[in-house]
């Protein structure tokens, strides 16, 4: 039995045994006495699916909520005490009545009054996890960022992070599940306000299957962050907060889903509130399959050598199957009113197993038909520990604290990959990958509010982040006239990146009748060390050393019409950095045609960022046109080019073989320029609208020279030409159909327009997802179905130019997939309401989970 095996079964065990004891906790419930009633409105009718709150003045510990039936009855156990009962259904106004329990019996009806307009009320559908009603719009703008709730997102039900994603707007996930805002792909994760490991190294695809939408409670969609957060992610930072549950006693949830492409899902998630102690777990799992098309014909517009090759054509295909398993569990101790400690662990572990065919077709003028086939299995196990702790300290109740964190992360990730390639029915080579890596993350952070008379409010902190990164890379190769396996020099290494950022920032924001503002500073130091070395034996061992000092400045202004009613007008700067992945020479080798070449000379680029944006929220819509340009230098450009296939002293292979290279590279600079339109509306008591526009115009500028060749072999000097103008579009409109109290479905469509510069033209996109939720068992269920990308339209279509050929590639990462999940919720308990701090300036209310952005 292997690591991943034994790792498994200890998992399942331990998630389903604390999952019982879980359960235990309901025991510890003070003796109680059945309370029944129902819920009338003024004609005397029932009001079924009310929410129906008893809040214990003397012990919010005793305190608990149910919802009536579909005849407005309900009944729950409580304990005897003087209770405010708050009454709240779709369509009325609040009703809150004092009532004295003491024994055991029927308080009788309880009367509410309906609101004038039935679509004056912003509540939420009884799908989400909690059953009391919200009074949230599914997307809310602040100050310095956008908040989605995609609670009432069913087209999503059942999915994972990336499903969630595709729904946001501002936000797109292309079809190779590349996330990009507004066009751009620099994008910031984080997870409750910190870099997790959760996301795994560089932020792949796979992490962001890994996490369950279930688990998500908002995403913050911050466009042009301020100098609070960390500078990294020119395009912006999506903060993904998760779960945590504020409502006393036991709690808790399970949502199990089928779907195809076969996938199976199962998460549950637990709290437990009892006096000073709150305690959650998080946890589940899924197997999961996928499957991708990748094909590209390429035109060569010169002879090769002797060989006169014309034209070659591939087609790929992969399926995926993977395995993952999640648990996460934590506590929160109120030593006193104003201080507390928190602690918790994630730990999740990533299983793939995948099948990958490619077939190389290549037409020659003396030779009319040549093949290859190439097979590749690869297996991939990916396991990420994360320790979190902090401490929360309220000097008074005017909003003066001091936040201190320290997170410890882990992620380790194994990488196997075989390889048999055939030519025209014969053996040709057989590669053998072996590639791990290991991360290790240290995040420490302190944060400091000090408010300053009625409207003011002063912020410092500081921020040390260390990472380090070790690469082991193995690949062997045999061949026809080599046919014992032996090691690929250049590609066979062992690397190290380690990167140390210190950070500090000081940013004030006060408010002048109603005009506010903000403005901020930060510092970030860093430091990136680079060793590396192949087993070339003509290779030098490469040590590269960079160190940066920047000053990232971010300033906020707005003016308040009325309440809901402003304008808002920003500017910060901010840094990409690159991927530690692009700067190891060799960083993979999995297709002898197709080579990425790191580029350890990679240097970061900077981005200016402008927005003038106006907000305007009422009861039945919202709508947020923001105005954006952003101008960025030293931009990363793919620079891809073509050579012949040599081995490693530097000899042409024969039969002669064109390698296809992708390297990264720091040239000229990049224009966004453009409209971000959002809104929602709620356009009649049973149809909701929420929608994305995004218009965007771009210039691109730069080219380089590159090594190629004539048509007669000879090496010469090319130009790659990146620049480019245009103008582009993005949009998605979800619409919520309410069919009744308890049934809704959603129509979401997206719309990616085309982009075309000097080196690559893209054409556009678009997908249509259906999804369907009904509130069943009394509101402790809910049964939802999605099919994601109805019409199978989903990918990518692209024509790129270089010196001596043209590409034509066609993409499709996930085709049509459908789900059905069914989420059942038990002992729902009231919800604690957070102490209310004294309004300030612009409140920007991140959450208690998210413990600062810094």
């Amino acid at each position: 039995m292997n690591q991943t095996e034994i790792f498994n079964i200890f998992t399942k065990k331990t998630l389903g045994l604390t999952f019982v004891l879980s359960a235990a906790a309901l025991a510890f419930a003070q003796e109680k006495v059945g309370v029944t009633g129902s819920i009338v409105n003024k004609s005397n009718q029932a009001v079924p699916y009310a929410s129906v709150t008893f809040s214990n003045k003397a012990n919010k510990a005793l305190s608990d909520a149910t919802l009536t039936d579909e005849k407005g009855q309900y009944k729950l156990d409580l304990a005897p005490g003087n209770y405010d009962i708050t009454v709240e259904a779709i369509d009325y106004k609040k009703s809150v009545i004092t009532r004295q329990i003491t024994a055991a019996g029927n308080i009788g009806a309880l009367s509410i009054v309906p609101e004038a307009t039935g679509t004056d009320l912003n509540t939420q559908e009884i799908q989400g996890v909690t059953i009391t009603a919200a009074s949230t719009k599914p997307y809310k703008v602040e100050l310095d960022k956008k908040t989605y709730d995609p609670s009432q997102d069913i087209v999503s039900k059942g999915g994972n992070l990336k499903d969630v994603l595709a729904n946001v707007p501002s936000v797109s996930v292309d079809t190779d599940g590349t996330v990009s805002m507004r066009g751009s792909s620099n994008v910031r994760f984080l997870i409750n306000g910190k870099p997790s490991a959760l996301l795994g190294i560089d932020d792949g695809a796979n992490a962001l299957q890994s996490i369950p939408a279930d688990q998500i409670e908002r995403i913050e969609v911050i466009t042009n962050p301020s100098s609070k957060f960390e500078a990294s992610g020119t395009a912006g930072i999506l903060n993904i907060i998760l779960k945590k549950n504020k409502k006393t006693g036991f709690n808790g949830s399970v949502t199990g889903t089928l779907g195809y492409l076969p996938q199976t899902n199962l998460n549950t998630n637990l709290s437990w509130r009892k006096g000073n102690f709150t305690w959650f777990l998080n946890g589940g799992g899924g197997y999961r399959e996928s499957k991708s098309t990748n094909r590209n014909d390429d035109y060569f517009s010169n002879a090769i050598l002797n060989d006169d090759l014309v034209q070659r054509n591939t087609d790929s295909e992969n399926e995926n199957k993977n395995n993952n398993y999640n648990a996460s569990a934590g506590i929160v101790y109120d030593i006193s009113d104003k201080t507390s400690v928190n602690a918790s662990g994630t730990v999740r572990t990533f299983d793939s197993e995948s099948v990958g065919n490619i077939d190389y077709y290549y037409t020659y003028f003396k030779d009319p038909n040549g093949s290859s086939k190439r097979i590749t299995l690869g297996s991939n196990n990916n396991l990420a520990f994360q320790g979190d702790f902090g401490l929360d300290h309220k000097f008074n109740d005017k909003g003066q604290n001091l936040t201190l964190s320290l997170s410890l992360q882990r992620n380790r990730s194994y990488n196997d990959t075989n390889i048999d390639e055939t030519r025209n029915g014969a053996f040709a080579l057989q590669n053998i990958v072996n590639q791990n890596t290991i991360n290790r993350s240290v995040i420490a952070k302190a944060d400091y509010e000090l408010p300053i008379g009625e409207n003011s409010k002063l912020e410092a902190g500081y921020r040390l982040d260390i990472n380090n990164n070790d690469y082991s890379n193995d690949v062997q190769e045999s061949t026809l006239t080599s046919p014992t396996l032996s090691f690929l020099r250049p590609y066979t290494y062992d690397a190290t990146y380690k990167e140390t950022f210190n950070a500090f920032y000081l940013q004030f924001k006060s408010k002048i009748g109603n005009f506010g503002y903000q403005l901020g500073l930060r510092d970030e130091i860093s430091n990136i060390d680079i060793n590396y070395k192949n087993l070339d034996p003509a290779s030098q061992a490469i040590n590269s050393t960079k160190n940066y000092n920047n000053l990232f400045p971010s300033v906020y202004l707005s003016y308040e019409f009325a309440k809901d009613n402003q304008l808002l007008l920003n500017y910060t700067r901010r840094i990409d950095r690159p991927r530690s992945f692009f700067m190891i020479p060799n960083p993979n080798y999995s297709d002898n045609q197709n080579i990425f070449d790191g580029n350890i000379d990679l240097n970061p680029s900077y981005v200016d960022s402008y927005e003038f944006g106006y907000s305007i929220s009422k009861k039945k819509f919202t709508i947020n046109p923001t105005l954006y340009y952003r101008h960025q230098t030293d931009d990363t450009k793919m620079l891809v080019y073509n050579k012949l296939a040599e081995d490693e002293n530097g000899n042409i292979i024969t039969p002669k073989r064109i390698e296809s290279h992708t390297r990264p590279i720091n040239l000229g600079s990049d224009d966004r320029f453009g409209l971000d339109l959002n809104f929602n509306w709620d356009a009649t008591s049973w149809l909701k609208f929420l929608g994305n526009i995004d218009l965007f115009g771009y210039n691109t500028k730069g080219s380089t020279l590159y090594d190629t060749f004539d048509q007669d072999g000879n090496p010469i000097q090319a130009v790659a030409n990146f620049e480019g103008s245009g103008f582009s579009t993005r949009a998605r409109l979800t619409s919520t159909f309410k069919i009744d109290k308890t049934f809704s479905f959603q129509l979401q469509g997206f719309y990616r327009g085309g982009q075309k510069t000097a080196y690559q033209d893209r054409k556009d996109m678009y997908a249509i997802n259906f999804g369907a939720s009904k509130t069943i068992w009394k509101g402790n269920g809910t049964l939802s179905f999605n099919v994601q990308d109805i019409f199978n339209t989903r990918a990518m279509r692209s024509t790129t130019y270089t010196a001596n050929s043209v590409r034509e590639s066609y993409m499709q990462w996930q085709p049509r997939q459908f789900a059905l999940s069914l989420t059942y919720r038990f002992k729902q308990g009231e919800k604690v309401e957070q102490p209310k701090k004294k309004k300030d300036i612009n409140a920007n209310e991140s959450g208690d989970d998210q413990q600062g952005p810094m």
